[in-house]
C-alpha cells in the first residue's frame, strides 16, 4: 500500500523502552474511587444512585443526558460514600461533581448480558450497546463512540482506520494491548467494520512497534477486508486527520469530519473495549495506563480502574527515585500538567509520567527570534509565531483568523522552539477563552430572549386585558339597552 507525506512533525526521542517490555498487570482495588460525571467531550453525566447505595460492578450510576454524552458506571462493587465536587483530572484543578465510591473488596459484577454473535445483530443496535456501556475514544479525545459508529446515516463511508500509532513518547500501553489481546483487539475492529458498514478496514501501526505488527497482520490474515500497515515513526502520527492523509493522500477539510470524505478513525483500545462491551457484555470500567518516566522507580503499564487514583499507581510502581520535575497524566507532547496526584484514572487517561528536569529541559522563556521553526514544523501549516503574538496581546480574532481553530494543539511547535516559548499552552488559553467568550454571548442571547418573551407576554396579557374589559363594557351596555 502506497502511503504518502505528510508536512511538518517532529522527531522526539521515543523513551519507549522503560516501559515497551513490561506485561499489563491488573493492579489490586484502591480503598477509594472517584469518579467524575464528566469524562468525555459532550454534556456531563447525570447521577443515577444516592448517598450510601450498594452497588454493583458495571452498574450505572450517571446515565448520559443528549446525543453527546456517555454513561459511567461503577468500577467495582461496594457503597456510595460521597457526591460532590472534587479535583479534575487537568491542570486547573477546578472540581467537578465526582461519585466517591468505598468498595467492598468483592468485586462482583452485575448480571451481564454478553452476545455470542454481535455479526447476527443489526447495527444500530451494535451502536447502542456500545453507547450503553459508556464507551469513549480511549486515545485521549473521549468522544462518544456510539457516535461515530453511526456516521454511516449521514455519509458515504469507504473505510476504517484503526489508530494504532501511539506517537507519544513514553507511553506504550496501545503496544502491549496489541501484543497481548491480539484477537480481542481484532475482533472489536470486525465489530466496528460491520456497524459502520464499510468494505475496508485498515489497521495503521508506527515501524518502532514491530511484535504489535506482526501479531495484528498473523490475526488479519483470514480476513480479505483488513490489512495491518506500518506508518513511519513520527510526530503526530495518531492525530487522526494526519494518519488518514498518509494512507489515502486525501486531505481533510479545514474543521471537517474525516467522515466527509470517507473514513472513520477509532482507537485500538476502544475496539477492545467494543469487543468487551459485546462480547462478555461489559461496560467501560477500566484502562490500560503507562506509567513511566525517569522519575520513576518503576516503569509499567497497568489495568487500571476508572476512579484509581494517580498516587495509587505511583506508590504500586514503587514510588519515586527522585523528585519529579513535572506531572503529567498522558504523553510528553500533548499531556496535561497533573494539579495533584490526588487526581483519579479517566476513561482517557493513557498514561501518568513523572519525568526530571533533564527530560522536561525546563527554562526560562525568551523573545520569539522569528526564526520559523514552529511553522516548518506545524503539521495543519499554521503560523504559530503568529497565533501566540495575537494572543499574548488578547485579539482573539486575530488568533481565530491564523488559525487557532485548526490547531490540534500538539505540541510539535513548543518542542522546537529555541526561545523555549510555550506555545501550546497560549493556544489552550486561547481557546478556554474563546469558549468563554461564547458562553458569555450565548448567555448575553438567553436573557435577551427572555426579556423579549418578557414583554411579548406582558404586553399580550395587557391587551388580552383590554379586550376582556372592552367586551364585559360591551355587555353591559347591550344590557343597559335591553332593561332601560
Amino acid at each position: 500500500m502506497k502511503l504518502f507525506n505528510i508536512r511538518g512533525g517532529v522527531h522526539p526521542q521515543e523513551r519507549k523502552d522503560r516501559s515497551a517490555h513490561s506485561p499489563i498487570e491488573s493492579v489490586p482495588i484502591p480503598e477509594t474511587l472517584r469518579i467524575p460525571v464528566q469524562q468525555h467531550i459532550g454534556n456531563p453525566a447525570i447521577p443515577t444512585i444516592h448517598i450510601g447505595e450498594k452497588v454493583l460492578k458495571g452498574q450505572l450510576i450517571a446515565h448520559g443526558q443528549g446525543m453527546i454524552s456517555a454513561p459511567i458506571h461503577a468500577p467495582t462493587s461496594g457503597t456510595i460514600s460521597k457526591i460532590g465536587n472534587y479535583h479534575a483530572p487537568h491542570p486547573s484543578g477546578l472540581p467537578v461533581l465526582t461519585i466517591t465510591l468505598k468498595p467492598d473488596g468483592e468485586d462482583q459484577w452485575i448480571d451481564l448480558q454478553p452476545v455470542e454473535n454481535p455479526f447476527d445483530l443489526a447495527p444500530e443496535e451494535i451502536s447502542k450497546r456500545v453507547a450503553a456501556a459508556g464507551i469513549v475514544g480511549m486515545g485521549g479525545a473521549t468522544f462518544p463512540s456510539a457516535v461515530k459508529l453511526n456516521l454511516r446515516k449521514r455519509y458515504t463511508l469507504e473505510t476504517l482506520v484503526i489508530n494504532g500509532a501511539e506517537c507519544e513518547p513514553y507511553l506504550t500501553c496501545d503496544d502491549r494491548l496489541m501484543q497481548e489481546y491480539t484477537a480481542q483487539v481484532l475482533d472489536g475492529i470486525r465489530i466496528m467494520g460491520y456497524a459502520l458498514g464499510v468494505k475496508n478496514i485498515v489497521i495503521a501501526i508506527e515501524n518502532n512497534k514491530p511484535k504489535a505488527q506482526q501479531y495484528l497482520k498473523l490475526e488479519a490474515e483470514k480476513y480479505n477486508n483488513i490489512k495491518v500497515i506500518g506508518v513511519p515513526t513520527r510526530y503526530p502520527m495518531g492525530s487522526e486527520k494526519h494518519l488518514v492523509q498518509t494512507l489515502t493522500g486525501l486531505e481533510t477539510p479545514a474543521r471537517a469530519l474525516t467522515a466527509d470524505i470517507g473514513v472513520v478513525v477509532h482507537n485500538v483500545a476502544t475496539a477492545f473495549a467494543v469487543h468487551e462491551a459485546l462480547r462478555e457484555g461489559k461496560p467501560l470500567v477500566s484502562r490500560i495506563v503507562t506509567i513511566s518516566g525517569g522519575a520513576m522507580r518503576e516503569a509499567k503499564n497497568l489495568r487500571v480502574l476508572i476512579g484509581t487514583p494517580v498516587q495509587y499507581l505511583i506508590d504500586y510502581c514503587g514510588g519515586f527515585d527522585i523528585e519529579p520535575d513535572r506531572l503529567l497524566l498522558g504523553g510528553p507532547m500533548m499531556g496535561q500538567m497533573l494539579p495533584t496526584t490526588k487526581v483519579p484514572i479517566v476513561k482517557g487517561s493513557n498514561g501518568v509520567l513523572a519525568l526530571t528536569h533533564a527530560e522536561t529541559h525546563s527554562t526560562a522563556a525568551m523573545p520569539c527570534i522569528r526564526c520559523a521553526r514552529c511553522v516548518n514544523a506545524c503539521p495543519c501549516g499554521l503560523l504559530p509565531l503568529d497565533m501566540a503574538a495575537f494572543t499574548k496581546v488578547g485579539d482573539l480574532d486575530g488568533a481565530t483568523h491564523s488559525g487557532l481553530l485548526d490547531c490540534i494543539l500538539c505540541g510539535s511547535c513548543a518542542y522546537v522552539c529555541p526561545s523555549h516559548i510555550p506555545l501550546v499552552q497560549y493556544f489552550q488559553y486561547a481557546r478556554g477563552e474563546l469558549v468563554d467568550r461564547q458562553r458569555q454571548q450565548y448567555q448575553q442571547d438567553e436573557t435577551k430572549r427572555l426579556i423579549v418573551q418578557r414583554a411579548e407576554r406582558l404586553e399580550r396579557e395587557a391587551r388580552e386585558k383590554r379586550e376582556r374589559l372592552a367586551k364585559q363594557k360591551a355587555a353591559k351596555a347591550a344590557q343597559a339597552e335591553a332593561n332601560p
